[in-house]
């Protein structure tokens, strides 16, 4: 059960770090604006680099073939979920210009459908 737990707590720092890295300049364009591409470029792999930190971890302690509760089938799909959840929260608090509307939330039940149909034994 702790296995199972760390590993989804192990996604979701991971993914926040990959939302960082992969939005974050979007979301603090002010900040960011001074800097060239390669700069930038180079910040998002420096916080692209932490994501990996946590997600290589989380998948060896999750995996069933290291003793995990998880399938690798399993696995993919916790991360998908996790990765949509962190990013919907990043778009929500930092993305001004954005709004949650009816077809994510189509989507997100669709996510919730493919949890349901691959954990089915």
């Amino acid at each position: 059960m702790w296995r199972g737990a760390l590993t989804v707590g192990l996604l979701v720092i991971s993914n926040t770090f990959m939302t960082l890295a992969w939005y974050g300049h979007i979301a603090f364009k002010s900040r960011t604006e001074r800097l060239g591409m390669m700069a930038i470029v180079l910040v998002s792999w420096s916080i692209a680099l932490m994501e990996y930190c946590f997600m290589v971890p989380a998948n060896r302690i999750g995996s069933a073939q290291f003793n995990g509760p998880f399938s690798i089938w399993e696995l993919r799909v916790i991360q998908e979920v996790v990765s949509l959840s962190v990013f919907t929260l990043f778009v929500l608090v930092f993305m001004k210009t954005d709004s949650l509307r009816w077809n994510h939330l189509a989507g997100f039940l669709c996510m919730i459908l493919a949890v349901y149909f691959i954990f089915r034994k």
